[in-house]
């Protein structure tokens, strides 16, 4: 445990602080929450802060930050970009206490099978004008990510998630599960992009049922009611084809404003949507289907 008084001279000397960088490598050395809100107070100027767990924290200490929530009430209002890495209970606990949002969030989280991260969309909705137009996923062997965009793709990405995953099952049901988290900044989501960056996945995604992860990609769809444009990697093809369909039949409320479909692929991918072009055109929701 660390420990270092708020009268210390290290702190306040501290006042001029731009850039703050923590890196925890040793599960012995570890502080509350609220510890570290308090070291933040005494560094109103800080533009950047960065703070990185090597290690996953014990249920011991996750039970501790729960039982003694942080109280301390930080503003930082030149802080533009805040990067953390770790697990959802102490980041939660962090950004509940701080003020106002960065421009730009970055967060990495290890694998976990369940995410709930209500306080990370308070934190952002306390932005004025808030309003995401892109939205890009990657899938890669190690990991899966979102990052969404205020202006288009080009754009520097006001926030992007990160989980470490080997599992291409698992990896849908975390971006489904923090979607469903910050659903109410997604909505607005106009342009929806799959990427994948990967030769193979492990092959412990089978001992997940397909039927549930097309289930995973049902609900990660049912966030974006507003896409116009979805472009799909090759590597993803199949499996997002597949789950736009439930049983031979398209759900009626799954990207409802959907008017333009672009995916990549060889010759064989050539009959991939057509089940779904089909669907679309009986309900009167044609759309525009493009092979690069």
């Amino acid at each position: 445990m660390i420990h270092l008084p708020i009268g210390s001279r290290l702190l306040t000397s501290a006042v001029c602080l731009v850039t703050l960088c923590l890196v925890m490598n040793n599960p012995s050395i570890h502080f509350h929450p609220d510890t570290l809100l308090q070291w933040l107070s005494f560094m109103p100027r800080l533009e950047t802060l960065a703070i990185n767990f090597l290690y996953l924290r014990n249920r011991d200490m996750e039970g501790q930050f729960r039982h003694t929530p942080a109280t301390t009430l930080v503003t930082l209002p030149n802080l533009h970009y805040f990067t953390f890495r770790g697990d959802t209970t102490y980041l939660e606990a962090l950004v509940h206490q701080i003020t106002p949002c960065p421009e730009k969030l970055e967060i990495g989280f290890a694998y976990q099978r369940t995410f709930s991260i209500p306080r990370l969309l308070s934190f952002m909705n306390a932005r004025e004008n808030l309003k995401f137009e892109t939205a890009k996923f990657k899938f890669l062997s190690w990991q899966v990510s979102m990052a969404v965009y205020p202006r288009g793709e080009a754009e520097m990405c006001a926030l992007s998630i990160m989980v470490g995953c080997f599992d291409f099952s698992w990896q849908v049901s975390s971006v489904a599960q923090f979607s469903d988290s910050l659903s109410p900044i997604l909505s607005a989501v106009e342009h929806l992009i799959l990427e994948h960056e990967v030769d193979s996945w492990s092959s412990e995604e089978h001992n997940v049922g397909q039927n549930e992860v097309d289930r995973q990609w049902h609900k990660l769809f049912s966030f974006f009611s507003n896409v116009k444009t979805l472009r799909i990697d090759n590597g993803l093809v199949e499996a997002v084809s597949r789950s736009l369909l439930d049983d031979g039949e398209f759900p009626l409320e799954l990207l409802p404003e959907l008017q333009e479909l672009t995916y990549s692929g060889s010759g064989k991918t050539g009959d991939t949507f057509t089940s779904f072009i089909h669907a679309r055109q009986n309900t009167g929701r044609p759309i525009t289907v493009t092979r690069c």
